[in-house]
């Protein structure tokens, strides 16, 4: 497979930014998208040339690092899919791909591909956790829990923290991440406890890491590659406003 890559190339947050083209022969259909950038680095640095950085952990859609913006999508063309589980048989022979890190005021571009994410992790430390004393650890079925609530608290759980909502918002919002956040503890009897104090927190937070306001166009939705469901997004609007009736 031939291909030709528009890749996005900046120094650092400071410097404008600029688009490379590179030609790529003989890439496997079998390879994953960061093999195929993995074979492009090895011809740069061949040719002593500034590899392109782009930021990975796991490589199984674990941990959400891989994140950039390819032919206009967060993650790629295929749906509930992270870069690093995105094959090249999901492109053609003669491609032109156009490879972005995510735009957004929140995530400030370190160099290249790879963007600052940790307003992610400011939100969470504002309230993404249980800090009351629970006692000792009991066993897994000691506390009786709905298993409709239990899946819908497993299914925000599901939330990788990738950004790619955020990419993929025209307002650049958090909502989603932070729903899931909210949700995921929210919804067990451990975390109901603090919900009213853990919503104000975490969306305190969110609105002063500057991240945009959600006007639902679901497109955060769409582009997540775990599916979390915009229902978190209701949820948490319904207990932020019931929180300001409460101490």
């Amino acid at each position: 497979m031939k291909l030709t890559l528009k890749i996005w190339r900046q120094k650092n947050q400071l410097d404008k930014g600029h688009f490379d083209l590179h030609q790529l022969d003989n890439i496997s259909d079998d390879m994953s998208f960061l093999e195929m950038l993995d074979v492009l680095n090895d011809s740069l640095l061949r040719e002593k040339k500034e590899p392109v950085a782009f930021e990975h952990d796991c490589r199984e859609g674990i941990c959400g690092a891989c994140s950039m913006v390819i032919n206009g999508r967060p993650h790629g063309p295929q749906d509930l899919t992270t870069t690093c589980q995105l094959h090249m048989r999901k492109f053609n022979d003669g491609d032109t791909i156009v490879i972005e890190p995510f735009r957004a005021k929140s995530f400030p571009v370190i160099k290249d591909l790879v963007v600052d994410r940790s307003s992610f992790d400011k939100i969470i430390q504002a309230g993404g956790y249980i800090s009351i004393n629970t006692g000792q650890a009991q066993d897994g079925n000691a506390i009786p829990i709905e298993k409709e609530l239990s899946q819908k608290a497993f299914d925000a759980a599901t939330c990788i923290g990738c950004g790619a909502c955020v990419a993929a918002c025209p307002n650049g919002s958090a909502m989603l991440f932070t729903s899931a956040k909210v949700s995921h503890l929210a919804l067990l009897p451990q975390g109901e406890v603090e919900h009213t104090k853990r919503v104000k927190s975490m969306v305190s937070q969110m609105d002063a890491e500057g991240f945009g306001m959600c006007s639902n166009t679901g497109a955060c939705e769409v582009e997540c590659p775990k599916g979390i469901s915009l229902e978190n997004i209701a949820r948490m609007n319904r207990q932020y406003m019931a929180s300001m009736f409460t101490s």
